[in-house]
């Protein structure tokens, strides 16, 4: 059996009335990237929250690195990093600034060099002494992206990576992110509305829809089980309809 990084079993979460995650099991090994999508209000932003610690489930487990998120979070989150498209660094500091506190945090060695290797490779080295609250949507993207590898995780959260970045740079990013995983044989769950991002680097899939996963497997295994030609098809069948149905022959 390969080795759970995260382990999630009967997940379920309540706020009042309403259910948003219900009974979610899903399971990531190491070395694995998979992408949770769905459409919005699908549950995935909830379920990685759980799966940081953020929130606390109303039932189920969750497990990473084969312990348990409520008892052992921060010797957990030493190991994990996360990137959003939709959270920004604090925007008083400098772009330098804001990755040597996050270096210190994480206590990377040699942390200086680490910076400038990452701002090289995601090409905003020239924007170092900048302020982040000057920097464009795209550039903010890139610069959380930094963040999250500064402690080369063993297991990465990323949410929406490509969303704001141009066509050009989304590319340069799926291939960087695509080569930092295989040479760290890091582990990734990955969430995103790109289909393209998600066929081109997730080794399975699990669609959400209603707090629920709907389906699950390599993407090619999910194409030939409702019988679509991408992935796009299949989330536009689970967003308008609630549930996978096959495409008559």
């Amino acid at each position: 059996m390969p080795e759970l990084v995260l382990d999630v079993k009967n997940l379920r979460k309540e706020y009042g009335d309403k259910v948003a995650v219900e009974n979610v099991s899903l399971h990531v090994a190491r070395g694995e990237v998979v992408g949770l999508l769905g459409p919005n209000g699908a549950g995935k932003s909830t379920a990685i929250q759980i799966f940081l610690g953020l929130v606390t489930p109303t039932s189920g487990s969750v497990n990473v690195f084969g312990l348990d998120i409520e008892k052992h979070r921060v010797k957990i989150l030493q190991r994990c990093n996360f990137s959003s498209a939709y959270i920004w660094l604090p925007d008083n500091l400098k772009v330098r600034e804001n990755l040597v506190v996050f270096a210190a945090l994480y206590q990377v060695k040699n942390p200086k060099a680490k910076i400038d290797s990452l701002l090289e490779m995601f090409e905003i080295a020239h924007l170092s002494n900048s302020l982040t609250g000057k920097l464009s949507s795209g550039e903010s993207t890139r610069l959380n992206l930094c963040k999250a590898l500064l402690n080369d995780p063993e297991l990465l959260l990323l949410d929406e990576p490509t969303a704001s970045l141009d066509p050009d740079i989304a590319d340069k990013v799926r291939k960087l992110i695509t080569k930092i995983q295989a040479e760290k044989n890091m582990t990734v769950l990955y969430t995103s509305h790109n289909m393209k991002d998600v066929q081109e680097i997730c080794n399975r899939v699990v669609f959400m829809q209603k707090g629920k996963v709907h389906a699950e497997g390599t993407p090619q295994e999910i194409l030939e089980q409702f019988n679509h030609t991408n992935l796009e098809d299949v989330f536009i069948s689970i967003a308008r309809g609630g549930d996978l149905v096959e495409k008559p022959e």
